[in-house]
């Protein structure tokens, strides 16, 4: 089956959508990022309160938001043009690496981020820096790697998207689709 395809209006806004909320994770990153350095290298308690209680804030309530957005938006591409989710190396490691970062965002950076919070807010030191650094440096890593493979489109197609550009040239049916 090959789906429904969006016609060039919707396509166009499903693309900037997925362009603007990519971006805004992206964005969103570097910016835990900072403030996660910031926590870890200042000398002042208040300054590592403010970034902290500065990082819950992003991480509860723009975070999981715009990971789903990001997500759902890529599927709607994926599935609604001729790209496909599973026809293109690129764009399925795209999908694996969006569900991956946004699994991770819901089950590691925010409980690191909101178990700091509690340990500060408490009066005690930053419990482990690693937990405030680590899922903005994989998150950035991830966002940079899936931007420069969205710009470049490299390794080609898959097995099923070959299969189904040969079933097309030859004007016959594909088979049994298989994502």
């Amino acid at each position: 089956m090959d789906g429904v395809r969006l016609d060039r209006p919707a396509r166009r806004a499903f693309l900037v959508v997925h362009v603007v909320a990519s971006a805004g994770w992206l964005g969103l990153s570097a910016g835990l990022l900072a403030l996660g350095v910031a926590a870890n290298t200042t000398g002042s308690p208040a300054t590592v309160e403010a970034a902290v209680r500065s990082m819950q804030l992003f991480a509860d309530r723009l975070l999981l938001p715009i990971a789903l957005l990001t997500l759902v938006s890529g599927l709607v591409l994926a599935l609604g043009t001729p790209w496909g989710l599973a026809r293109h190396r690129w764009v399925w490691t795209k999908f694996w690496l969006t569900l991956a970062t946004t699994t991770a965002t819901v089950f590691a950076l925010r409980p690191g981020v909101n178990d700091a919070v509690a340990a500060v807010s408490a009066g005690h030191a930053l419990p482990d820096g690693g937990d405030v650094l680590t899922g903005p440096v994989v998150s950035l890593s991830a966002y940079v790697f899936m931007t420069a493979i969205s710009v470049l489109k490299p390794w080609g197609a898959t097995r099923r998207g070959r299969r189904l550009r040969e079933a097309a040239r030859k004007g016959r049916p594909a088979g049994p689709a298989r994502v």
